[in-house]
């Protein structure tokens, strides 16, 4: 695994020998690139045999970089890693806005329920089987649960919006892998949070998505 030190002065990875590579093919880093594997010491990329094999020639007329030069290598752009996210940012969005509004119902059904006193259903047999839901989902449970749930909402919708403007790295991570856990957004929401969740951990755990986070 190696290291890179980025024009910006910032240091990127860890990551493959493949990925360095890559680095190479799209000329974001050159022979005096800042790289160090696990432990080692900062060296230019040029002294590595494994990467220097994949160095283009360098041109008969091309000068040597001035003394003090920044390395060459160029973090990806931020446009890439937003287009990236976008997807599984919007998901998350549209899971948490459902999620939201489903527990405002839910909350706004606890308060009615608890707030009629005598409340017995069971006295018309139309609405018998309706008897237990009501009692499950009204009272100062079904009221907290809401709020949990709407809190929860919030949290994830916060969190996928600063995904979307590739700020905050570790608030997008934390309200994606909120967004798995089951039972914390209502249903169906629940099961909308799990694969989108898992979708944004994927993308933001890239190494050129996570150096693009402000």
């Amino acid at each position: 695994m190696y290291k890179i030190i980025g024009a910006d002065q910032k240091e990127y990875g860890p990551v493959t020998a493949d990925e360095v590579r890559k680095w190479i093919a799209e000329g974001r880093a050159n022979g005096q690139t800042l790289v160090q594997t696990e432990g080692g010491p900062w060296k230019p990329l040029a002294s590595f045999p494994d990467l220097a094999a994949d160095l283009p020639p360098a041109p008969p007329s091309s000068a040597p970089p001035p003394p003090g030069a920044p390395p060459m290598f160029i973090p990806s752009s931020s446009s890439d890693a937003a287009r990236a996210v976008s997807a599984p940012a919007v998901c998350l969005i549209v899971t948490a806005i459902l999620g939201m509004l489903n527990s405002v119902v839910g909350v706004v059904f606890s308060l009615v329920g608890a707030r009629i006193p005598g409340l017995d259903l069971a006295k018309d047999p139309q609405f018998a089987r309706f008897e237990r839901v009501i009692e499950m989902f009204s009272g100062t449970a079904g009221v907290i649960s809401g709020l949990i749930s709407l809190a929860v909402g919030a949290f994830i919708l916060v969190g996928a919006l600063k995904m979307m403007k590739l700020r905050s790295y570790g608030l997008a991570m934390a309200a994606s892998i909120i967004a798995m856990i089951p039972c914390l957004l209502p249903f169906p929401c629940c099961c909308l949070g799990l694969p989108f969740g898992i979708w944004a951990l994927v993308v933001l755990c890239r190494p050129e998505v996570k150096s693009a986070f402000q």
